[in-house]
């Protein structure tokens, strides 16, 4: 049996995203605690009670839980997710009105139009890794729907600088710098179209990510500082571009499971979201969230002092048998009849509770578009996979299989 260990940062970055629920399990209780850096004290939580304690209950703040190194590569200063309270909701709202479903299929218009492009660009010259092709037709589905003027010569600039914000999240030194460096200058880029929106240079559409932005204002009435403006804008792009390694794993669970693509090439497809929330559980993405106490409570019998840090088990809640049965399966049939308003803190792959008021992240509704829309194109498009390294590395944060996903026609 596993102990809990005094320090926890080694033990966590070589067990990876099982970590937490291996030492949850050995000490019998949905928490435990460690230290990180050997100098943080943390306690680290799991299950479906815990998330709603996490983000049901405004008993977290995310103001200085997470590290600088992450923060300025996902979220930078001054984005909706440090915010709390009035404050958040009012910034939260800009982001909800860019997902009603008239938006999203929106998206998904887009998407699959420049899939058809980028397919045949790229499949023409033999085998190409899905996951480097998925993330440039998603950097310019992005841009497109979100109103961001993208010039082709700036496509491969673009896709790689959102690209870093993702692999280099869990990086330390010259890796993460970089990565961060290069943020910088996709900020100033933005920041650069928010001022002209703002000058009459630049019409966004109405209703896009570039106007809701460039002329939002804050619980105080005054507009957003250009910099922030172009965070949040980021803030749409990047995740959205993060949907490709969900893609990717959609294209491996059909690859292992060959009746679900059948079913779907041939049309049937009452099942695809089923489908595509089955790879959101079963497939790893971000392992955990951290947050810290804004009051002191007491929960399963522990003492949560005020500032203390707290980290919830993402993975580890999705993979727990007493919310899905056999949970290392992958059985989308368990998510018919299903929805997110019935099961705020089962399904938590990026966030639990309620979109409107928590910290929930509301591009769910995006990724679950561009994965139906792609799980349904890769399922009809006849690829050959050749041989390959398909195994998923759970020590690798954020994971992806080893191989990319190879195809050929």
């Amino acid at each position: 049996m596993k102990s809990t260990p005094f320090d926890s940062t080694i033990p966590f970055l070589r067990e990876g995203y099982p970590f937490i629920s291996s030492r949850c399990d050995a000490v019998g209780k949905d928490l435990f605690s460690s230290r990180l850096g050997l100098v943080v004290p943390v306690i680290f939580i799991r299950g479906a009670d815990a998330a709603e304690k996490f983000y049901g209950e405004d008993r977290f703040t995310r103001e200085g839980a997470m590290p600088p190194t992450i923060q300025h590569l996902l979220q930078d200063k001054g984005s909706v997710q440090t915010l709390e309270g009035d404050a958040h909701r009012v910034r939260k709202r800009a982001f909800m009105s860019l997902m009603s479903p008239a938006a999203m299929d929106g998206l998904g218009d887009v998407f699959e139009s420049e899939w058809q492009k980028v397919e045949k660009r790229r499949l023409g010259r033999g085998s190409v890794k899905l996951h480097d092709m998925v993330r440039e037709i998603l950097t310019r589905a992005a841009c497109q729907w979100a109103g961001v003027p993208l010039p082709e010569q700036d496509v491969p600039r673009i896709t790689q600088e959102l690209s870093l914000m993702i692999d280099q999240v869990a990086r330390f030194g010259p890796r993460n710098w970089y990565a961060q460096l290069r943020r910088r200058g996709t900020e100033s880029w933005v920041a650069g179209m928010v001022e002209q929106v703002r000058s009459g240079e630049l019409s966004p559409r109405e209703g896009s990510t570039l106007d809701v932005f460039s002329h939002h204002r804050d619980v105080d009435g005054e507009l957003l500082s250009p910099e922030v403006a172009a965070v949040e804008i980021i803030n749409i792009l990047r995740p959205i571009l993060a949907v490709s390694r969900f893609i990717v794993f959609a294209a491996v669970a059909l690859h292992e499971n060959p009746k679900w693509r059948d079913t779907f090439a041939s049309g049937n497809v009452d099942d695809v979201e089923p489908f595509v929330q089955e790879v959101r559980r079963h497939y790893p993405f971000f392992p955990a969230v951290p947050g810290r106490v804004k009051d002191q409570f007491r929960w399963r019998d522990h003492d949560f002092r005020k500032g203390a840090m707290v980290i919830l088990d993402i993975y580890g809640t999705c993979h727990d048998p007493r919310l899905f049965q056999d949970p290392d399966s992958f059985q989308p049939e368990r998510f018919r009849g299903w929805s997110w308003d019935d099961n705020p803190y089962s399904l938590i792959a990026q966030g639990a509770g309620r979109h409107e008021s928590s910290h929930r992240c509301p591009g769910e509704w995006s990724t679950v578009e561009l994965m139906k829309r792609a799980v349904v194109l890769l399922s009809r498009a006849g690829y050959t996979v050749p041989s390959q390294d398909l195994t998923v590395p759970l020590s690798r944060f954020p994971s992806l299989p080893r191989s990319g996903f190879v195809i050929s026609r």
